[in-house]
């Protein structure tokens, strides 16, 4: 299990419960994030880990438990205050109509804004930081109905970025893009992380993306953790045939020492 006792933490999850209606999702839970790692909730579809994600950025009322931010419980914050904590990008958000990438991306500032919601100069810096950081300044004048899958994904993560928030949670943000866009993305996020110092939490499918850019990965199962901590330790043969019904060989990636999973049968199929 990963050891967080001695570490920083940012985001704690204490006793979660999650339902939608009387189906329980996420089930007596309890997760610490660590600060300043790039922590991956994967598991088999259905097993929480996007409610979880949900929960903990406070886009959904668990029906019991509490999450707590920077060790306040998030509930009794101000929208605007876990806003400048916290930047959240849902999965596949819908594209608002008639808007040009600076002017989503502009969203970001609004918690950071006064009342009447002007933005000043500083406000002006991040969103250029934002989409320099992204490659997206060349794009910033181009209406996003326009744009290829994978640019319009990194428009939103400037949006996320202009908030200008030491937490970032992404949820499947390389849902429906090419292996090209999937990398592009996974290595802004890995590069936000070690050089912005971003504590980030990321919901993937792909395990071998999870094992390479992740410090930390998080299997659920059913809406509880069944494996957590570094991606050795966690992407083992064990855990595939136990979390994922999967039989399958675990190597060692020569070029970047992570494990990578290679499946060759299905648990308890005939003729094994």
């Amino acid at each position: 299990m990963m050891k967080t006792m001695n570490e920083p933490s940012v985001l704690v999850a204490e006793d979660l419960d999650v339902r939608y209606a009387d189906a329980a999702i996420v089930r007596s839970l309890s997760l610490t994030i660590v600060s300043g790692k790039i922590t991956a909730l994967t598991g088999t579809n259905g097993s929480g880990k996007s409610t979880l994600l949900k929960a903990m950025a406070r886009l959904l009322k668990p029906y019991q438990g509490t999450v707590y931010l920077d060790g306040v419980a998030i509930s009794t914050l101000s929208t605007a205050a876990v806003a400048r904590q916290l930047a959240v990008l849902p999965q596949s958000p819908e594209i608002p109509a008639s808007l040009t990438v600076r002017e989503l991306v502009e969203q970001g500032r609004y918690p950071h804004a006064g009342p009447l919601r002007m933005l000043k100069r500083q406000d002006h810096s991040a969103i250029d930081d934002a989409l320099h950081l992204t490659g997206m300044t060349g794009f910033q004048h181009r209406m996003l109905d326009t744009l290829s899958g994978g640019e319009r994904q990194r428009a939103w993560i400037a949006l996320s970025l202009a908030q200008s928030t030491p937490v970032l949670m992404l949820d499947e943000p390389t849902t429906f893009l090419d292996v090209r866009h999937q990398l592009e993305i996974l290595e802004l996020i890995r590069r936000l992380n070690r050089e912005r110092g971003m504590t980030i939490v990321v919901v993937l499918h792909d395990l071998n993306q999870s094992a390479k850019y992740a410090d930390r990965m998080v299997v659920l199962q059913k809406g509880r953790i069944v494996a957590d901590g570094e991606p050795d330790e966690v992407l083992t043969v064990q855990t595939l045939e136990q979390a994922f019904g999967i039989h399958a060989n675990v190597i060692k990636d020569p070029d970047s020492g992570s494990p990578v999973f290679l499946p060759y049968a299905i648990v308890g199929k005939s003729g094994e």
